[in-house]
This record gives C-alpha cells, sequence and structure tokens, in this order.
C-alpha cells in the first residue's frame, strides 16, 4: 500500500521561508513522479512543483519560480520543498503526490493527507 506522509508545514509571516517534506513507501515504480499541490479555500487546485527521478524533468508553476525549489533526498527517499520569499497567497493545504509519470500525476497518483502552511501579512 503507497503511503506518503508530510511534515514541515506550519505558519511564517511574509517573506519568510518554509520546507516541507515527504517521505513516501509502499510503491513499486521503478521510476516515478513525486510532486507538491495546493488547495486553498475559492482557488483551484494547482500543482506546485514536481520532478521526475528517472530523468532530469522538474516542473515549477509560475507563481513559485524562483521562490520555491523541489528536492529529492535519495538515502531518506523523501522529496522536500523549500519554499523562500513566502506570500500570504501562498496559504494553503499543500499535498505529496506520487506516480509513475508526471503527465497522470493529478489524476492517477496517490496523495497525502496534506499540510497546512499559513502565511500572514
Amino acid at each position: 500500500q503507497v503511503q506518503l506522509m508530510e511534515s514541515g508545514g506550519g505558519a511564517v509571516q511574509a517573506g519568510g521561508s518554509l520546507s516541507l517534506s515527504c517521505a513516501a513507501s509502499g510503491y513499486t515504480y521503478r521510476y516515478h513522479c513525486l510532486g507538491w499541490f495546493r488547495q486553498s479555500p475559492g482557488k483551484e487546485r494547482e500543482e506546485v512543483a514536481s520532478i521526475f527521478l528517472g530523468g532530469t524533468y522538474v516542473y515549477y508553476a509560475d507563481s513559485v519560480k524562483g521562490r520555491f525549489t523541489i528536492s529529492h533526498d535519495y538515502d531518506k527517499n523523501t522529496v522536500n520543498l523549500q519554499m523562500n520569499s513566502l506570500k500570504p497567497e501562498d496559504t494553503a493545504i499543500y499535498y505529496c503526490v506520487i506516480s509513475s509519470a508526471c503527465a497522470s500525476l493529478a489524476e492517477e497518483g496517490y496523495w497525502g493527507q496534506g499540510t497546512q502552511v499559513t502565511v500572514s501579512s
């Protein structure tokens, strides 16, 4: 059974930083895509960043380019999202997702429970 455990959410003032981490287990993909989505009330779900392990593909939403960095720790088998220069509009529940391909991450991926990120002005 695929399990995703997110950690690192919290509250921070605008301009601050937070780091999210996601530990994935129980999957059998040889290659896979790991990503972060976010959802806030009144807004559409947004894919924030994703990375394909087995290639060089990395994706960032325009809204976070230059501020967020996604990375994979092979030793710990975690995917991390370093968020800098946070803005109030980054406030959302952040979800870790895993799938065999980045193209199907949202529709066919396994989702974590989510972690709240709150940025105050």
